[in-house]
């Protein structure tokens, strides 16, 4: 090697920023990394792992600091002048930022909710409360389950729902949202809202009581919309009059950072019969998406969304297969790049034999 020089020498910082920026995959910018120390050493203090996540996700702008716990003591990254402790926080940011990308793109989707907090109306409680939506099935040890709003007589009155997700961390790709068939009253009524909209956010103050104590005091009629902080808004999704289950699919994926969503659903179909009043009555409600606990957590700073980005590095298990997979890829970025630096200093092609760890060179 004696002789060659490093791309990153020949193009200069600015250019091989650039290239490297290229890359979308959050594993590609990782597996480049292990090239050489250089390279390694780059993408380090050029914080490229940080950039690339918020790139993709610009909802971890919230994140004002990390920490990374092992064995119950905490690191966590603080602003000095001092360069090795500065080098430190960058190595610090570079594994969890690395960490977090790859948990976001690789998680398996499932339902994200764990519970419901509270409805804006409810017209017969408990028996209609805002929990029976967490059940997929209408009907529950042999009654109707569903959520039911107060009458309105007017149309475009809309209500509310509010639930806690399975983590204050949950990266959300689409809703699914039941609207509720009354198969007891004549002529099979559904009461569908016209349209729904999603919002993502935090409690203002973190409560200092039991959830399901919480729950029972908020679904009560006790509904306040002012005690969260919604740091996200979807698009206006329309809903048909009809008996599915309806998927909302969000036009990027989201990382939902507090673990609270709202479902806002806007403007009434259906009236009862016996009232003549517009109500909304929902089924089931899904949040299709990955949590990341118990790998990562957030801890709320103030109002404005900042927020501790915690990491477990002993909670992501790593398969051996991937590991083999992963050192096989690295070996072979390494071999190639010593191809391509050969090749510019004029030597011949190289033969690879798998099998013998000598290469060689071809006149």
């Amino acid at each position: 090697m004696k002789g060659s020089r490093d791309f990153i020498e020949w193009l200069g910082q600015d250019m091989s920023l650039k290239i490297f920026m290229c890359l979308e995959d959050p594993s590609d910018l990782v597996r480049t990394s292990a090239v050489s120390s250089s390279w390694r050493q780059f993408v380090i203090a050029n914080a490229l792992c940080k950039k690339l996540c918020l790139r993709k996700f610009p909802e971890a702008s919230s994140f004002a600091r990390v920490v990374e716990i092992k064995n119950t003591a905490e690191s966590v990254s603080t602003s000095t002048r001092d360069d090795s402790a500065k080098s430190a926080c960058l190595e610090r940011e570079h594994r969890v930022y690395a960490s977090l990308s790859r948990v976001l793109t690789t998680s398996t989707v499932e339902n994200c909710i764990s519970g419901a907090i509270c409805a804006s109306s409810t017209d017969n409680y408990p028996e209609e409360s805002i929990k029976n939506t967490l059940e997929p099935s209408d009907r529950v040890d042999h009654r109707a389950s569903y959520w039911s709003s107060k009458g309105e007589r007017n149309p475009s009155a809309g209500e509310t729902l509010i639930y806690k997700l399975a983590s204050n961390l949950c990266l959300i790709t689409e809703l699914h949202v039941h609207p509720f068939q009354a198969y007891f009253q004549f002529g099979f009524p559904i009461y569908s809202a016209k349209a729904v909209r999603f919002q993502i956010g935090h409690p203002r103050v973190p409560p200092k009581i039991e959830s399901d104590e919480r729950d029972e005091l908020l679904d009560f009629q006790n509904f306040a919309d002012e005690k969260f902080v919604w740091t996200y808004k979807s698009p206006e999704f329309p809903m048909v009059q009809d008996n599915c289950l309806q998927k909302f699919k969000l036009p990027e994926p989201v990382l939902s950072i507090g673990g609270v969503l709202k479902v806002e659903l806007l403007g009434r179909t259906q009236t009862q019969e016996m009232d003549g009043l517009y109500y909304i009555c929902i089924n089931h409600v899904q949040v299709v998406g990955s949590p990341l606990s118990p790998a990562f957590d957030v801890e709320m700073i103030d109002e404005r969304g900042k927020c501790t980005l915690k990491y477990h590095p002993g909670s992501i298990c790593k398969s051996s297969t991937s590991e083999v997979e992963s050192h096989r890829f690295i070996e072979s970025i390494r071999t190639w790049e010593q191809i391509i630096l050969n090749t510019f200093r004029g030597a011949g092609p190289m033969i690879i034999d798998d099998n013998d760890s000598d290469y060689e060179y071809l006149d």
